[in-house]
């Protein structure tokens, strides 16, 4: 029963995450994507330390600790992996895959992101003796190749891997620091006070993007028909997924939580096609179907 739960918090993130890619999308248009960045992991900060002094702060950390068997202190080398996991996360990982997406295609980007899941496993096998069986990576191959046939709509010519290699390698770059952020967030998922850790990564990653801001004397002014988009990935595709993402490695382990990862496109696309009328074809139907199948290959492999 812990993995499964496990499970459905990884996906219910992954929703949350998706939700994220047509908002940003929405508010890049308008909005310098470091400032979007450092307003919502900080707006998603305040909104975690405000859930913290919520009625319903006992409510939801007596669910995620039901099982009795999470640690409540938080010692200072707890502390240090919270500040090296918001900084590869909120600040190298973003600005890498920004810088990348400049120098390389959107088809490729979304492509090679795709090797975070690797490098999410092969950390769990070294760092935590993480087993994968022979069977499920046949359910990861099938979820990163449903992810690819979204991300690249099935367009594989214009994958071109040999040439803007160096954008090509800072997207590499973005999913291995995102990726270290997923294995080393495992040592923090054993802590009862979820809220609390989720809120100091947000806020920490939120800080250092705004100093970054300031720091390249950059401006900070959006338009006040944004906040509803920036509230809602803040407090859904941060604040919640923050604590779910936590939540599921301690119950299904690093590789189980980033085997799931490339479900992200899919609910993507699926919010694309609800608030941008972006097409949701056969394609895109295959490509569930064929996820779906991976999940269901890596639950039965991994009870």
């Amino acid at each position: 029963m812990k993995r499964l739960w496990g499970y459905v918090s990884v996906i219910f993130a992954t929703i949350f995450f998706g939700l994220s890619a047509p908002l940003n999308k929405i508010m890049v248009s308008e909005m310098n994507p470091i400032l979007i960045g450092a307003l919502t992991y900080l707006i998603a900060g305040i909104f975690l330390f405000l859930v913290r002094q919520s009625p319903l702060k006992n409510f939801i950390l007596n669910v995620l600790n039901r099982e009795k068997d999470s640690e409540m202190s938080i010692k200072p080398s707890d502390y240090l992996i919270l500040i090296v996991t918001a900084i590869s996360s909120s600040a190298i990982a973003p600005l890498l895959f920004l810088r990348g997406l400049s120098e390389t295609s959107a088809v490729n980007s979304a492509l090679l992101l795709n090797i975070e899941v690797f490098f999410i496993i092969l950390m769990g096998l070294i760092i935590f003796k993480e087993s994968l069986k022979l069977k499920s990576i046949l359910g990861v191959l099938l979820l990163i190749m449903g992810a690819t046939l979204i991300a690249t709509n099935g367009e594989f010519h214009h994958i071109i891997l040999t040439q803007n290699i160096k954008g090509n390698l800072l997207v590499i770059g973005a999913a291995f620091f995102w990726s270290l952020d997923t294995v080393l967030s495992k040592f923090l998922s054993g802590k009862r006070d979820l809220i609390w850790i989720s809120a100091i990564k947000s806020f920490t990653g939120g800080l250092i993007l705004m100093f970054i801001l300031l720091f390249l004397n950059m401006s900070l002014r959006f338009p006040l028909k944004m906040l509803p988009f920036l509230f809602s990935v803040s407090i859904f595709s941060i604040g919640f997924a923050f604590i779910l993402i936590y939540f599921a490695l301690r119950q299904i382990g690093s590789t189980g939580v980033g085997s799931l990862f490339p479900l992200s496109s899919l609910f993507g696309a699926m919010f694309a096609f609800l608030i941008l009328k972006e097409p949701f074809g056969s394609l895109q139907i295959f490509s569930a179907f064929i996820m779906i199948l991976g999940i269901f290959i890596l639950y039965q492999n991994n009870k």
